[in-house]
């Protein structure tokens, strides 16, 4: 087993990491760090926390956080298609085009049950 082989691997490990941890580095070192109470209170959402942390949210919220990742990962299948699109042939297309026809039918429905409306 050859090691010279990780050495890219090894290497794209330690600058996602140096990448990752140097700006928050460097920002806590150079930054000005003077806290006050208005910076240390409670912050949600734009709002003073003013009520119980176990308060009911609207159901929409979680729905259109659900239509988020069910529709970024369906256009997440496109990208692979598309590279390997001349060595599927035909085959490969059609069942995309059918891929494509469920996202647009599921699109639809959830327009039409009026998911994406926000009141």
């Amino acid at each position: 087993m050859n090691l010279e082989n990780y050495l890219p691997v090894l290497l794209f490990i330690l600058v996602g990491i140096a990448v990752g941890i140097a700006p928050q580095v460097l920002g806590r070192v150079l930054a000005p760090h003077r806290p006050d109470v208005q910076k240390n209170s409670p912050y949600e959402c734009g709002f003073e926390a003013f009520e119980d942390a176990r308060m009911k949210f609207d159901v929409r919220y979680y729905l259109v956080a659900i239509l988020f990742i069910l529709f970024d990962l369906e256009t997440a299948f496109f990208f692979p298609w598309g590279v390997a699109m001349r060595d599927l042939g035909w085959p490969g297309f059609v069942t995309m085009l059918v891929f494509i026809a469920e996202f647009v039918v599921g699109f639809w429905y959830i327009w039409k049950k009026g998911a994406l409306d926000w009141e």
